[in-house]
């Protein structure tokens, strides 16, 4: 049963026209970077500080938007003699898979044809995670509220707070303790927010960790080791888990 309510969430969302215009849109903007730029390395770097706008704000407010419009769908499914915990994976699961399907045709296939390699596979990966992750916070946004307005609104927060207002926040730090060694506190720090540990592994895949100064021989001599590399997807992928779990936990007990 959970594999036709999976189904039947990623044909839904397919055939819907935002993930079709989305699809699109990254696969237009991802080929014409792609083209402008003499260098592969310009490209990687331009369309990364696209994408880690674009994807967690779609995944997230078209998650909210899609669970708050299958109220109905989901209280039927809960009518039935299914267990809570299947019904929200399998929304979770299907979210996820459509999202990413969407992502890696719009962006991976571009990324992969000019650039072949690890680190355009390393693009690629991040831009999933980074799918999944806002699918698992959108899922605990829903879940928190019934009402659909504070729902979305919460979900416009989230995404403002961890794609722009973090990043004023660490700067205020930086100001306020520029006399003090701050390279390890950073470091930890940004492991509080997806968006931008996903930036660090990246950057430093594309060897650009010369022009972040010290900082970024201190990130490198982190991140850019094996034990970093894992570090940083187990971090990602506890992203992912802790939000999923929490929500799942207040969707076990709610009153629908």
């Amino acid at each position: 049963m959970m594999r036709k309510v999976v189904k039947y969430v990623i044909l839904d969302i397919l055939r819907n026209k935002i993930i079709l215009g989305y699809t699109a849109i990254l696969f237009l903007i991802s080929f014409s970077i792609f083209s402008l730029e003499d260098n592969t390395a310009k490209g990687l770097l331009s369309l990364l500080n696209l994408e880690l706008f674009i994807i967690p704000l779609v995944s997230i407010i078209f998650s909210t938007i899609y669970i708050y419009n299958s109220t109905e769908f989901i209280e039927l499914l809960v009518s039935q003699p299914l267990k809570r915990k299947s019904i929200w994976m399998s929304l979770f699961s299907g979210l996820s898979v459509s999202l990413i399907l969407a992502f890696c045709i719009g962006s991976g296939i571009p990324v992969l044809y000019f650039e072949p390699n690890l680190t355009g596979f390393v693009m690629i990966l991040i831009g999933c995670f980074l799918s999944v992750i806002f699918v698992s916070i959108a899922l605990l946004a829903t879940v928190i509220t019934r009402d659909k307005a504070k729902g979305i609104g919460m979900s416009i927060f989230l995404w403002l707070y961890f794609a722009i207002i973090f990043d004023g926040l660490v700067l205020f730090l930086l100001f306020q303790f520029a006399d003090y060694p701050l390279e390890t506190p950073m470091m930890i720090i940004s492991t509080f927010n997806p968006i931008d540990l996903s930036r660090i592994v990246i950057l430093l895949r594309l060897d650009v960790s010369a022009l972040m100064g010290y900082t970024g021989a201190v990130f490198k001599n982190f991140f850019g080791t094996t034990k970093g590399w894992i570090t940083s997807l187990s971090i990602l992928f506890l992203w992912i888990v802790i939000p999923l779990i929490l929500s799942l936990r207040i969707f076990k007990k709610k009153d629908l």
